[in-house]
């Protein structure tokens, strides 16, 4: 074969460090078009990005020339520098040091982006942890809970 095509949808996930809430309404809606500005950089194509007060969802196409570990060092350490550049309020921010990555198949890419616009509506009865902890399981992702939060 001559060309080399992909089609690779990321749901990906993380928190900030220690799960403190962090994230302001203020902030929140811009943080995402900047996310989503630093993704299409890199030529991946994001179809959704939403977050609450301690972590966000992001649902993008991963581009077939970049490393997703790289796409997502890249996409953390540009909007902790953006965010931190918000304000004095803001000078303390940081994310987790680690994250989750789930592949999506085609089919399923509406309902993970309707699953991503509902966030706030989830997080009245679930918590990041335990919806974290799910996503772990259902993707068949053995873990150590002493090393998932830091």
């Amino acid at each position: 074969m001559s060309q080399s095509l992909s089609n690779l949808h990321i749901h990906l996930i993380f928190s900030t460090k220690h799960r403190e809430p962090l994230i302001a309404n203020a902030i929140r809606d811009e943080m995402h078009a900047y996310m989503a500005t630093v993704l299409k950089g890199l030529n991946c194509a994001p179809q959704m990005i939403n977050s609450v007060d301690d972590h966000v969802h992001a649902l993008f196409d991963l581009s077939r020339t970049h490393a997703l570990s790289d796409v997502i060092k890249d996409v953390k350490a540009s909007s902790s520098k953006w965010i931190k550049a918000k304000g004095d309020e803001f000078r303390a921010f940081a994310w987790q040091a680690g994250y989750g990555a789930f592949a999506v198949s085609e089919s399923n890419v509406a309902s993970v982006v309707a699953y991503i616009k509902r966030q706030e509506e989830h997080h009245r009865t679930r918590s990041f942890q335990d919806e974290f902890r799910l996503f772990l399981k259902r993707h068949r992702i053995e873990f150590d809970e002493r090393y998932v939060w830091d």
